[in-house]
């Protein structure tokens, strides 16, 4: 298959449809209070298009009033701000009659609606209108929990967990699900890449808070509007865009100061923004130092030290704080809007961010103990390009879109669990991706209609090269994923929003077909040894998916929602090329281990046995949710109750690669097999502890959960919410947890009551997280380095002589020589065999945990408002200086700490 010419047709045919003139449009017109009912003078009103595009903009007279002219029917949102007051967002819905006696209240009310424009792509809703469950984070939140990284934006939200698999690489969980299985998205476009891992993504952190107007979620498979790798939900980073004058010209922005004790941490961001009436530039300018992390009492739970030997790891800390976890981040974003008509947007922006000086800390002394495992110069290159037009025909709306996305890394890891005489090897990589967007869109009296296609072209490039520390020379090698392999995507989708009955029953339905086609060619592999690194490989996949919604409004207080969805995730470069270290251990794919009688093995860790099913090319996985949800809201009291299921088909996961016994001195990439277990398991000197793995379409996974969210209003001062999530997953045959990398987060929950008294500018808002020990574990999670920290005798010895060595933590015995059996290690005074009897007794393998313990932090946080528009936010966190992880964290949480932030408007 080859869909490039599929996709520009389809987009030629967008941009070369008539469009012929339109009578002008219909007024939005309205008032805008404070939380008194007094009315606000002065705000800026603007009227935004579903893609978040500045339509128009005005400032609301003396009585607070305002009217915005609508250029043609749709769904559209009203974003009113003023200093002093928090922003607020109202969707509203424009057919061919005057909206009159909008009102738009400003006040900092947890209890205000949200507004989503990607539940239903194309328009803008209110959240309790939508039948797929959506979170919502706007700038406050955001602000408050991003101490050091995006990811920590998913705390206190219902469905989402926070995954940090080093200091710099995390994402969010979505339902139980991470990394590959969850898509990302920046302004409508696809952020995430075809060479992302499984169980992380690496890129996802260089999205910088500072230039983010909001997060919007949707949890639940979403491929019908978003194609692959939705599955378990999709990530909506929605950029800030510069608003319009209503008069004039206006300069303005905000800027914030910020700093934690924990890591010693601090930064800062500035925005600036010129608006004219008909086109307004904004530039964000950001960076941040992290530096080494205090974690919670003063340890380390996975450190090697611990992990290996059995013992505290205090001797090798710094004052409690974890070494290597430090780094840099910076960056910016200039975006632009231009409105040449009044029918006519076009929005353009670019953004740079890069981090320097991060590590694979669960690589280093705090996990395998290996010597080098460098995270250099990730930067993040994207540009985009947008083109909106209110009434195209027999439309109301047109956008097209172009982005270029490029992420770059480069990692250098030095294995053999410490080795300083392994090699060190180099691996840049670089995707860049160009992709187009275009959707039209129809609004009728009960029905809102969107069709749209996208495609994005992505382009590998991945040199690789081992430098031998014993010889000072270097050698090609074969990189994790084959140099200048591309991978194709696209789809084209429909989309209907029907108000069956209007106010009371509200029917979605949205209908999708994808498409991706992998290639990697020999002919781009360095010849070694008279032959490629790599085969020729060329993969083509294809699904339709579908989502079929319904909301009824039973009573004005009490609504009902269901939502059925399919997902889809084709094979990533990921999945089908790697070949080398992930978070996970070292991996094989089908192509390297053709011809070796290679099959699946049962599990992932080394008591794995074959399966019998020989290791194939993947295919694609797919997943089918149900889920239902009850809100019910009166006065101050808000609660909403969601169940759900969510069945994923052939799930690609990893297991042990079973190899035919004699199997030891196979040459597997750059590694040679050394050992060999009775079931046939196979290992390398890159990971002592984990089996060389394969990704198989091994299972028929199940993840069910429950979600509960409560908001109450106490009096007139007091307001306090509940968060809480359960998840549970497991395999459909064996009932066993299933090997999903990433694992499945534990329960938890978060509790918040705010004191606020009217009329004050000051705010206190106590708050509690909770989670219950997670012993649901697959043998993945395990033997993974950032969970279970498997170890065995072999790894054991393989760090006492060679990483603890190279530390100076081992000494000689009494027969005063090197490496030989009677060397101990010096906090101890134990030999090599005491301490393999002492950490594994008579057995030849384990886990340092079996489960996740169980924790609660207490917390506090309060503001002050200095005056209109300026505030000073602290917040101490985890008072009782709690030690705790989530699953598959490669660094402890941070301790005892005290955070500051200052924000101001000018």
């Amino acid at each position: 298959m080859r869909i490039r010419p599929w996709c520009l047709s389809l987009f030629a045919l967008f941009l070369l449809a008539p469009a012929p003139a339109r009578a002008e449009g219909v007024r939005v017109s309205g008032v805008v209070k404070d939380s008194t009912g007094a009315a606000v003078p002065e705000a800026s009103v603007s009227l935004l298009s579903a893609q978040q595009s500045v339509v128009s903009s005005t400032r609301t007279d003396a009585r607070g009033g305002f009217s915005l002219a609508v250029p043609a029917p749709g769904s559209y949102v009203i974003a009113a701000e003023s200093a002093g007051f928090t922003a607020r967002r109202t969707a509203v819905s424009v057919h061919d009659t005057e909206v009159t006696g909008l009102e738009v209240r400003l006040q900092p009310a947890s209890l205000s609606e949200e507004i989503t424009v990607t539940a239903n792509p194309g328009g803008a809703s209110d959240v309790g209108a939508v039948t797929q469950q959506v979170n919502v984070l706007d700038e406050t939140d955001i602000g408050y929990r991003t101490k050091a990284v995006m990811a920590q934006a998913a705390n206190e939200e219902v469905g989402l967990h926070m995954q940090r698999t080093s200091p710099t690489m995390g994402e969010f969980f979505v339902r139980g699900l991470t990394g590959a299985k969850v898509s990302v998205y920046v302004d409508g476009q696809r952020y995430s890449t075809a060479a992302a891992r499984g169980g992380v993504s690496t890129f996802f952190d260089l999205v910088d808070p500072a230039v983010v107007s909001d997060v919007e979620v949707l949890r639940g498979p979403s491929s019908a509007q978003y194609g692959s790798d939705s599955i378990g939900g999709s990530v909506q980073f929605i950029t800030r865009t510069p608003r319009l004058s209503a008069a004039g010209s206006e300069l303005h922005g905000n800027y914030a100061l910020f700093g934690t004790s924990a890591d010693a941490s601090f930064g800062s961001s500035l925005t600036t923004a010129y608006s004219r009436p008909t086109f307004a530039v904004q530039g964000t300018l950001n960076g941040r130092r992290i530096n080494t992390t205090r974690a919670g009492d003063a340890t380390d739970s996975h450190n090697s030290i611990r992990r290996y030997f059995g013992l505290d790891p205090e001797f090798v800390l710094d004052d409690g704080r974890l070494p290597d976890t430090a780094f840099t981040q910076y960056g910016g974003m200039l975006k632009a809007q231009w409105t040449p008509s009044a029918r006519s947007r076009i929005v353009a922006s670019y953004t740079r961010s890069q981090q320097d000086g991060g590590k694979r800390y669960d690589q280093l002394l705090g996990g395998d103990g290996n010597l080098i495992a460098d995270l250099r110069n990730l930067m993040l290159d994207r540009a985009s390009l947008r083109y909106e037009r209110s009434g195209l025909g027999f439309f109301d709306s047109l956008s097209v879109g172009y982005s270029l996305n490029s992420q770059r890394e480069e990692r250098v890891n030095q294995g053999g669990t410490g080795n300083p005489r392994a090699a060190v090897n180099h691996e840049y990589e670089r995707t860049t991706v160009h992709g187009l967007q275009a959707s039209l869109g129809k609004s009728f009296t009960r029905h809102a209609l969107t069709i749209g296609a996208d495609g994005y072209f992505e382009h590998v490039t991945a040199p690789s090269f081992a430098f031998n520390p014993v010889t000072s020379t270097t050698a090609v090698r074969r990189g994790r994923i084959p140099d200048g392999s591309q991978y194709d995507s696209m789809g084209v989708y429909v989309q209907d929003v029907w108000e069956a009955i209007p106010g009371r029953l509200q029917l979605v339905g949205n209908l999708r077909w994808s498409g991706a086609d992998y290639q990697a060619r020999a002919a781009d592999s360095p010849i070694v040894s008279g032959q490629p690194l790599w085969p020729d490989d060329d993969q083509d996949y294809s699904s339709v998916t579908f989502r079929a919604g319904a909301i009824v409004n039973v009573t004005d207080e009490f609504t009902l929602s269901a939502n059925v969805a399919r997902g889809f995730r084709a094979p990533h470069i990921t999945d089908l090329g790697t070949l080398g270290i992930t978070g996970s251990g070292f991996e094989v794919n089908a192509n390297e281990v053709a011809g070796l009688n290679a099959s699946v093995g049962s599990t992932a860790d080394a008591n794995a046995i074959s399966t019998g099913d020989p290791v194939e090319v993947l295919d694609p996985e797919r997943s089918l949710t149900y889920e239902g949800s009850l809100r019910y809201r009166r006065g101050g009291f808000d609660t909403n109750l969601t169940v759900f299921v969510n069945d994923i088909q052939g799930n690609i996961q990893k297991q042990a690669l079973i190899l035919p016994q004699g199997a030891v001195g196979t040459q597997l990439g750059d590694q040679v097999v050394v050992r060999q277990t009775a079931g046939g398991a196979v290992f390398v000197p890159a990971n002592a502890t984990v089996p060389v793995l394969i990704n198989a379409n091994f299972d028929d996974a199940r993840i069910w959960g429950i979600e509960h969210l409560m908001n109450v209003r106490l009096g007139s001062d007091w307001r306090a919410g509940t968060v809480f999530t359960y998840l549970h997953a497991e395999d459909e045959n064996t009932h066993l947890p299933p090997n999903i990398e990433g694992g499945t987060p534990a329960p938890d929950g978060w509790i918040k009551v705010r004191w606020e008294p009217s009329g004050s500018r000051y705010w206190v808002e106590p708050y509690v997280h909770f989670a219950f020990e997670q012993d649901n574990l697959s043998s993945l999670d395990l033997g993974d380095r950032r969970t279970g920290a498997g170890r065995s005798r072999t790894s054991i010895a393989a760090f006492f002589n060679n990483g603890a060595r190279a530390r100076g933590l081992i000494g000689n015995g009494p027969d005063g020589s090197p490496n030989t059996a009677d060397d101990v290690l010096l906090a101890s005074g134990e030999t090599l065999l005491q301490i393999q009897n002492r950490v594994l007794g008579t057995a030849n393998s384990s886990s340092l945990f079996t489960a996740i313990p169980a924790y609660a932090t207490y917390n506090l946080r309060g503001g002050y408002r200095l005056r209109a528009g300026h505030e000073i936010i602290v917040d101490f966190e985890n008072l009782s200086d709690e030690n705790y992880r989530g699953i598959s964290w490669g660094v402890d949480a941070p301790g005892r700490s005290f955070s500051i932030r200052y924000v101001g408007q000018f």
